[in-house]
């Protein structure tokens, strides 16, 4: 077996891109690098498409942390904001970032009614945790 400094670097083409992965009404994710794909022990990286004039479903990620940058589009990222007691919206476009913590209920929307938007995703979990939600509001007894 090769030390670590003699293992091989993987190459993920765009056709190589697998959809079996967490999927969330809305949206399309497709994964590149993960254990199944080039056999990551920690890091998950992928692309969401999200078609023009078009909504997610509310989900979460589950204790992975979120990387976001915007490829192409303006996609909406939407989130509840306990302070104020209503959902916050930050509108971006290509070239953005967007951190998304642990376990924060969020969607996102596509208001473009003629271009898909595509961000590319890293995460801290090998795989792609998608916890699918009613509300962005949190539950009675969380």
């Amino acid at each position: 077996m090769a030390d670590s400094f003699h293992r091989k670097l993987h190459h993920v083409v765009p056709t190589a891109l697998s959809g079996d992965t967490g999927q969330t009404r809305g949206m399309t994710r497709v994964e590149a690098i993960s254990g199944k794909t080039v056999g990551s022990a920690s890091l998950w990286m992928g692309e969401t498409h999200v078609a023009a004039s078009t909504a997610s479903d509310n989900h979460h990620h589950g204790e992975s942390e979120t990387a976001i940058y915007v490829v192409r589009g303006n996609p909406v990222f939407v989130f509840y904001d306990e302070d104020s007691g209503t959902e916050k919206r930050h509108e971006t476009k290509a070239g953005d970032y967007v951190f998304v913590p642990p376990w924060v209920p969020h969607r996102e929307e596509n208001p473009d009614p003629g271009n898909e938007a595509v961000v590319v995703i890293a995460r801290t979990t090998q795989e792609a945790i998608v916890v699918n939600l009613p509300s962005l509001k949190p539950s009675v007894g969380d």
